[in-house]
C-alpha cells in the first residue's frame, strides 16, 4: 500500500526563479545505452540573496560538476543537484549519462523506431540533463550533437550551422537557436529518415524552408501535412498578422509518443497518426485531426513559443488560446457551421463529462500534484470556448486589437493570464474584472430561459437565470458574464427581426422586446458560452428550429434535443412511440434539403453519444441508454430506409480522392446513411454492407464498411476482421484502426474480444497509440460494455492503468478519468468503480500520476 503523501505546487507559493540562465551549450554523444550530455550554463542570480542553486533532475548519473572551469563540491539526490557559494555570475558544467533506450515513459530524450527522439513538456528536460526545469526561465541554446552515421538526420531547435564528418564512421551538427526559450521547447532528433522538403515566402517576403521527416518511404503520406503548413502559415499572417521568424521550420514523425504533437521551437515532433496520411491508410477524420493539429503546433509559435507560460498554472495562456485560433483556421477551411458542431460535440463528450465529476478543476487550476494530469479539456476545450467568448463580448475589431497588444506587449516573455486579459481591456477600454472568473471557477453553467408574450403588448419578455453547481473545493459560486445570441423567428421559419446579444451578468435578468406575433426562440445560437442551456419552448418550437432556422448550429442543436427528450423517456420507461415517429418523418425532410451542405446533414443523422446521454440522466442506467438509443435508430433506419438507400447509392464516388471538405462531407454522409442502415438487418443492408466494405476505395469508405459489418454480426463480421489484417498487417497506424473498431463492438462479447486482443501477436502497450486504440476506446466509447453489470470492464481498465503505470505512467493515468464519474450511474455500478478505484490506490509504488487522478476520483 502506498504510504508517502505528494505534496502539492500550489499557484499561490509561486516565486520567481532565484538564478536565470541566459545560455545554454548541449553537446551529445549519442549512444542508444549510454548517451553522454556535457551541459555549459551561462547562469546568474536574480536578485540579491545568498540562495543555493537547486537544478532538477531524474535519472541522471552524474559525472562531473564544475564552476568556471574549477571542480566545485555539490549534494545530490535522485532529483536535486544543490550548488553553495556562487559567484552573481557564473559558467556552470555538467556531465552526466543517460540511458535513451530504457526510457519507457517516452519523456526526456528516449529511442523510438531506432531513432533518438525527445518529448520535454512539461518537466522532462530534467532527464536529459541538470537545469532549472520550469517555463519561466528562457535560455538561448546552442546544441551540439554527435552520433554514428547511421543516426544519418541529426536535427534540433532553430538553424544548423556546422556539421561535418568526425572518421570512424561518425558524425556532428550544430543548431543554434537565438530565441530564448524554457527547456520544455528543446528538441532532438537523430536517426534515418526521409525528407518532404518546400518552401513558404512570407509576407514580407522571406524564404523560409519547410522540412517534415518521416519513416523512410514514408515522404509521400507528408505531402498533405506540407500544403496544411502552408495554409496555416498564410492564414496566421492574415488572421492575426503573425509571420514566421526563423529561417527553417521543421517537423519530424516518430511511431512512440505521450502526446498528439509537440510545438518545440522550429521543430515539431509529431505523433505519426497526426502526420502520415494517403487516401489507402487514411480516414477522412485523419485528414481533418492532421490540418488541425499541424496548424495547432504551428500556431505556438507566437502563442506558445514566442510568449510562453510564467508557470505550469498558466498552461490555459498557450494551449487554450492556440485551440481557439486552429479552430478558428479549421472552420475557414472546412465550413464554419459544421465545424462549429464538431468542436462543440468534442467539447461536451470530453469537458462536460469533466466539469460533471470529481475531476473538475478551473480553466487555470491552483494546484497539482503532476502537471501532466493537466493537460485536460479544461486546459484545452473550455480554455478555447473561454477566448471564444472574449471574442463576442468586445467585437472581432477590438478583439483584434486587444491579440496585437499581447504580441507587442509581451513577445520574448513568460507571463500570466491576468497580463493577457489586461490586453484587451487596455486595447478596449472595459473593465474585464468579472470575466476572468471563467478562468477561476471551475463547472459548467446552467442558464434557464423561460418566456411570458403578452399579445396586448406585442411583447415578449424573456427571462434567463444562471447557475452553477459546487465542484470539489469549490461548494459557492460567483455568477458569470455570460454571452447568449439569440434569434426570433416566426412558426414558418421566416426570421423575426434582428439577432441580438445579451449578456447575462447576473444570477436574473428580463428583457422586454417588441415581437408582432409570439415568436420561436432560436437562443445561444453558434453555441456562444460553454454552458447547459435549458428552455420552457414547447416541442413544436424545436422543429421549427430544425426545419429552417438559419443558425446551422441551432438547427442541429434542435435535432439533438428531440433525439435525446425521446431516448431519455424510453431509457426512464416512459417511451412515447408517436413522437418517435414524428422525429423520423421530421429527419427525412431534413434529409431532402437539397440546399442543406452534405456533412451537415451528416452530422445531423447522428444521434446523441451515450456517453452526452448519461450526463442528461441520474442516475446514469448505461445499458438502458444505449438500447433506448439502439431503438430510436432502428426506428429511423426503418422509416427512412428507401431514402437512406438511395442516398448511400447516389454518393457512390468513382473520380478521383480528394481530401477537400466538398468531397469529405459527401463521404461523411455516405457514410452516416449506411451506419443507420446496419441497425436494420435485413438481408438487403447486408449486402450494401458487403459491396461497400468490398469495393472500398479509400480507408473512410474501408473503416465505414467494417463498422457497418460489425454491427451486423456473424460470419461477415469475422471474414471482414481477417481480410482486414491480411492487407493491413504492416501498416501500424492502420492496425491501430483495426484493434479500436473491435474495441467499440456493442455485442455482449465485447469484453472478451479485447481481452483476447490484449494478447494479439500485434498489440504492444509500450506503444501509446496501439493502447489508446484498443483499452482507451473500449472504456471511453463502449459504455454498454464498459458498464458491464459484472463489474468486468471495470477491472479489465483497473489492470490496464496498473500494469500501464510500471512503464509509462502519463498515459497510465489518462486511463483514471473512465472510472472517476461512478457516483453519476447508479449505485451497484457505482460501488463496483470504486471499489476499482481503491484497488488502484493501495499499489506499492505507484506513479504520482496515476494517484492523484485515482485519489481525487474517490475524494
Amino acid at each position: 500500500m502506498r504510504t508517502d503523501a505528494p505534496q502539492p505546487v500550489r499557484l499561490a507559493e509561486y516565486r520567481p526563479p532565484a538564478y536565470l540562465i541566459d545560455e545554454v551549450f548541449l553537446d551529445f554523444g549519442l549512444e542508444p545505452s549510454a548517451t553522454r550530455v556535457k551541459a555549459r550554463l551561462t547562469v546568474r542570480r536574480n536578485g540579491d540573496h545568498a540562495e543555493p542553486l537547486a537544478l532538477d533532475g531524474e535519472g541522471l548519473k552524474t559525472l562531473s560538476v564544475a564552476v568556471d572551469g574549477v571542480a566545485h563540491p555539490y549534494e545530490a539526490t535522485a532529483t536535486v543537484l544543490t550548488l553553495s557559494d556562487l559567484p552573481a555570475a557564473f559558467a556552470l558544467e555538467t556531465e552526466v549519462e543517460i540511458d535513451p533506450r530504457a526510457n519507457t515513459a517516452l519523456m526526456g530524450l528516449y529511442m523510438s523506431g531506432g531513432r533518438f527522439c525527445t518529448q520535454c513538456e512539461a518537466e522532462g528536460f530534467r532527464r536529459i540533463t541538470w537545469f532549472l526545469d520550469r517555463p519561466d526561465v528562457l535560455s538561448r541554446y546552442t546544441v551540439r550533437m554527435e552520433a554514428d552515421r547511421a543516426f544519418h538526420r541529426l536535427l534540433a531547435n532553430g538553424n544548423r550551422v556546422e556539421g561535418g564528418d568526425l572518421g570512424n564512421g561518425r558524425h556532428y551538427a550544430v543548431w543554434n537557436d537565438p530565441f530564448p526559450k524554457p527547456c520544455y521547447l528543446f528538441a532532438l532528433v537523430a536517426g534515418e529518415l526521409d525528407e518532404l522538403a518546400d518552401s513558404f515566402v512570407t509576407m514580407t517576403g522571406r524564404t523560409v524552408e519547410l522540412r517534415i521527416y518521416v519513416d523512410p518511404g514514408m515522404s509521400a503520406r507528408a505531402e498533405y501535412a506540407m500544403d496544411s503548413l502552408k495554409r496555416a502559415m498564410k492564414w496566421d499572417e492574415e488572421a492575426f498578422g503573425r509571420e514566421y521568424d526563423l529561417d527553417l521550420f521543421m517537423i519530424v514523425a516518430v511511431r512512440d509518443f505521450n502526446f498528439g504533437a509537440m510545438e518545440n521551437k522550429g521543430l515539431n515532433i509529431f505523433n505519426s497518426a497526426l502526420l502520415l496520411a494517403d487516401s489507402a491508410t487514411a480516414t477522412d477524420m485523419d485528414y481533418e485531426r492532421i490540418e488541425s493539429v499541424v496548424a495547432h503546433e504551428y500556431f505556438h509559435n507566437w502563442t506558445g513559443d514566442r510568449i510562453t507560460c510564467r508557470d505550469w498554472f498558466q498552461l490555459c495562456l498557450k494551449e487554450g488560446l492556440t485551440v481557439f485560433r486552429d479552430q478558428s483556421f479549421s472552420g475557414d477551411m472546412r465550413g464554419e457551421a459544421v465545424q462549429r458542431i464538431k468542436d462543440v460535440k468534442a467539447l461536451r463528450a470530453r469537458q462536460f463529462s469533466e466539469d460533471a465529476g470529481p475531476l473538475a478543476h478551473p480553466v487555470r487550476p491552483s494546484s497539482y500534484l503532476k502537471i501532466d494530469n493537466f493537460y485536460t479539456a479544461t486546459i484545452y476545450e473550455k480554455g478555447s470556448e473561454v477566448i471564444r467568448m472574449l471574442k463576442t463580448l468586445l467585437g472581432a475589431d477590438a478583439f483584434r486589437e486587444g491579440m496585437d497588444l499581447y504580441f507587442t506587449r509581451h513577445d520574448g516573455e513568460a507571463t500570466t493570464v491576468e497580463a493577457f486579459i489586461q490586453c484587451f481591456a487596455d486595447a478596449s477600454g472595459r473593465d474585464l474584472t468579472d470575466f476572468f472568473r471563467w478562468y477561476e471557477q471551475a463547472g459548467t453553467p446552467v442558464v434557464d430561459l423561460t418566456t411570458a408574450y403578452d399579445e396586448a403588448a406585442g411583447s415578449i419578455a424573456i427571462t434567463l437565470r444562471q447557475t452553477t453547481a459546487p465542484t470539489p473545493g469549490q461548494p459557492t459560486k460567483a455568477t458569470l458574464p455570460i454571452p447568449v445570441r439569440l434569434g426570433l423567428l416566426h412558426d414558418d421559419g421566416r426570421p423575426m427581426g434582428e439577432e441580438c446579444l445579451i449578456i447575462l451578468e447576473q444570477a436574473e435578468l428580463t428583457i422586454t422586446l417588441p415581437v408582432p406575433a409570439r415568436p420561436v426562440i432560436s437562443p445561444l445560437r453558434g453555441f456562444s458560452a460553454p454552458v447547459n442551456l435549458t428552455t420552457d419552448s414547447p416541442e413544436k418550437d424545436r422543429y421549427v428550429l430544425l426545419a429552417a432556422d438559419p443558425d446551422l448550429f441551432n438547427r442541429w442543436e434542435a435535432g439533438q434535443g428531440l433525439a435525446k427528450d425521446l431516448i431519455l423517456k424510453r431509457a426512464k420507461g416512459a417511451p412515447d412511440e408517436v413522437a418517435e415517429e414524428r422525429f423520423a418523418e421530421a429527419m427525412g425532410r431534413a434529409l431532402g434539403d437539397q440546399a442543406a451542405d452534405p456533412a451537415f446533414k451528416a452530422l445531423l443523422l447522428a444521434l446523441p453519444t451515450e456517453g452526452d446521454l448519461s450526463l442528461a440522466m441520474s442516475p446514469a442506467d448505461p445499458q438502458a441508454i444505449h438500447d433506448s438509443r439502439d431503438h430510436l435508430r432502428a426506428r429511423l433506419a426503418v422509416h427512412l430506409g428507401d431514402d437512406l438507400r438511395r442516398l448511400h447509392a447516389g454518393l457512390s464516388d468513382s473520380g478521383p480522392f480528394s481530401p477537400a471538405a466538398e468531397a469529405a462531407g459527401r463521404r461523411a454522409l455516405r457514410n452516416a446513411a449506411l451506419d443507420l442502415l446496419s441497425v436494420d438487418h435485413h438481408a438487403e443492408n447486408a449486402d450494401i454492407a458487403a459491396r461497400h466494405f468490398e469495393t472500398a476505395a479509400n480507408m473512410t469508405d474501408a473503416i465505414g464498411g467494417l463498422a457497418a459489418l460489425m454491427e451486423l454480426g456473424g460470419e461477415v463480421r469475422e471474414k471482414a476482421l481477417e481480410t482486414f489484417h491480411a492487407r493491413w498487417k504492416d501498416e501500424p497506424l492502420v492496425l491501430d484502426k483495426w484493434f479500436a473498431i473491435q474495441a467499440r463492438e456493442s455485442s455482449e462479447e465485447a469484453l472478451g474480444r479485447v481481452l483476447g486482443l490484449t494478447v494479439h501477436p500485434d498489440f504492444d502497450r509500450r506503444n501509446p497509440n496501439r493502447l489508446r486504440a484498443l483499452v482507451g476506446t473500449f472504456a471511453g466509447f463502449n459504455p454498454a460494455r464498459f458498464h458491464d453489470p459484472s463489474g468486468a470492464g471495470y477491472r479489465f481498465l483497473a489492470d490496464q492503468i496498473i500494469a500501464t503505470d510500471a512503464v509509462n505512467p502519463m498515459t497510465a493515468a489518462r486511463f483514471v478519468e473512465p472510472l472517476g464519474g461512478w457516483r453519476r450511474y447508479k449505485p451497484e455500478l457505482g460501488a463496483l468503480m470504486k471499489a476499482e478505484l481503491e484497488r488502484i490506490v493501495a499499489v506499492e509504488g505507484l506513479s504520482k500520476n496515476v494517484f492523484e487522478l485515482a485519489s481525487k476520483a474517490l475524494a
